[in-house]
């Protein structure tokens, strides 16, 4: 049975006699059906010593139910782990500078139990004093789970203030480089389109009138058969704006299948996440005022892939 669980064991009485066990178990032990039918497919319950095989299996009087219920962990607790792949670009008193691999989310967050950033800076010793909810302290930007590259967490309440306001105020240069399929038109331009939630799914977002303010300025940098290189300025910092501005070109990241990029392509440039990196990152420095500037290369995944587009002829 599980370690850590609250373990509980009733003999199951004559009245329920031939009952489904996840019926005996609401019965007996106060759950919900649903609960019930967890911790059964979770290999949680037992009769008898032998694990449980499924929730329609009866029980018969006499028989011993044991139950290890877990328990329930907060899914907002910053877990401290050091992070493979996380490289520290900066550190002093104010603030840290970080190359973000893929795979990490900055901040615990309900439904998500992968590594984190603040995880990893709280197990490398990191101390952040900064307000806000705990596992937000310090985060003053975000990038996605399946996005790379810089950038910036604030150490102290005074670096957490001047820069929270340096981003409300779009004085941060926040530079990407994007690969996506075809050949915007124009080769450069601004993109001014709000973004909300996608009505039909409510893990995206879309190009929606009565979406929030948005604007993502672009350039080619390299033009290629199937694909193009940019390099994109954001001017408000939407989640997913790129993604969602560039597949509402009808130019999705490559690899990006979210949002409507090629399988085909993204199977053949050996992607399996979006081309899109935080390339760049200058604002002016909490402490000294000094502009300061930090880049992050590409990591392997995005390398190997631009190459293959580079020379497909």
């Amino acid at each position: 049975m599980t370690t850590g669980a609250d373990h509980r064991s009733l003999t199951v009485p004559e009245g329920l006699d031939g009952e489904r066990v996840d019926a005996a178990m609401a019965r007996l032990f106060g759950l919900s059906r649903t609960r019930a039918a967890d911790l059964i497919e979770q290999g949680h319950v037992e009769i008898d010593g032998k694990t449980v095989g499924g929730k329609s299996e009866r029980v018969v009087p006499g028989s011993v139910l044991d139950v290890a219920i877990p328990p329930v962990t907060d899914p907002l607790a910053v877990v401290p782990e050091v992070v493979e792949g996380i490289k520290i670009i900066h550190d002093d008193d104010a603030i840290v500078v970080i190359d973000k691999p893929v795979g990490v989310a900055v901040h615990p967050s309900p439904g998500w139990s992968g590594p984190t950033v603040v995880g990893h800076l709280a197990g490398a010793g990191f101390r952040i004093s900064t307000s806000g909810a705990s596992e937000r302290q310090g985060i003053v930007q975000r990038l996605d789970v399946g996005t790379s590259g810089v950038m910036v967490i604030c150490k102290s309440e005074h670096a957490y203030s001047v820069l929270k306001n340096a981003f409300r105020h779009r004085t941060v240069d926040k530079v990407y480089h994007a690969l996506v399929q075809g050949h915007p038109d124009p080769l450069e331009g601004t993109i001014d389109a709000p973004i909300g939630r996608h009505p039909k799914a409510d893990y995206k977002f879309a190009v929606m009138a009565d979406g929030r303010h948005s604007v993502t300025h672009y350039e080619t940098l390299e033009a290629h058969r199937f694909a193009s290189l940019l390099e994109v300025h954001l001017e408000t910092g939407r989640t997913h704006q790129i993604r969602v501005h560039m597949a509402a070109l009808k130019h999705p990241c490559v690899g990006d299948l979210t949002y409507g990029a090629d399988p085909k392509l993204a199977k053949r440039v050996g992607l399996q996440r979006q081309w899109l990196h935080a390339v760049r990152l200058g604002f002016d420095h909490p402490d000294s005022g000094e502009h300061v500037e930090y880049e992050s290369p590409y990591p392997d995944d995005l390398a190997d892939a631009l190459e293959i587009i580079r020379d497909a002829h």
